[in-house]
């Protein structure tokens, strides 16, 4: 009786050992919407990447001045405002300074070239900045972001 439960055992495990090692390719059935979902998904990690917590762009801005006069700070405004009027500018105080900012530059390098075109306007240290910016990305830009 012990040999005869033995045997079977050893049939029984034969018979499993010789159907899991039966196949050794798999074949896997994609549905190709998984590649277009996991393409949509890069884009939204993608934008998000460029968003703040609050919603807004992270980007770079040129620092002019950094001054605790005020006029002095509003007047390096108006003659930014003057000289470049398709670019925007801002005064924003942090005690006890007055710094006068200009531009919405998603990439650095964009902010180096503008900051160089206006060094030699202003003699104080003129340097570029992370900011957050005022952007709206164009409906192809979102789309290829």
């Amino acid at each position: 009786m012990m040999n005869v439960r033995r045997l079977l055992f050893f049939i029984v495990a034969l018979f499993f050992a010789k159907f899991s090692f039966a196949s050794d390719t798999i074949i896997v059935h994609k549905d190709a919407r998984l590649d277009i979902l996991t393409q949509k998904q890069i884009q939204i990690n993608k934008h998000a990447s460029m968003l703040t917590s609050n919603g807004q762009y992270k980007g770079f801005r040129v620092q002019v001045v950094s001054t605790a006069n005020r006029d002095e700070a509003f007047k390096t405004k108006n003659d930014l405002a003057a000289k470049f009027p398709d670019q925007k500018i801002y005064t924003i105080f942090q005690s006890p300074n007055f710094k006068v900012r200009i531009g919405n530059f998603l990439k650095k390098e964009d902010a180096e070239n503008f900051r160089k075109q206006i060094s030699n306007l202003f003699s104080q240290g003129i340097y570029v900045v992370e900011d957050a910016i005022e952007y709206v990305p164009k409906s192809e830009e979102e789309i290829n972001q």
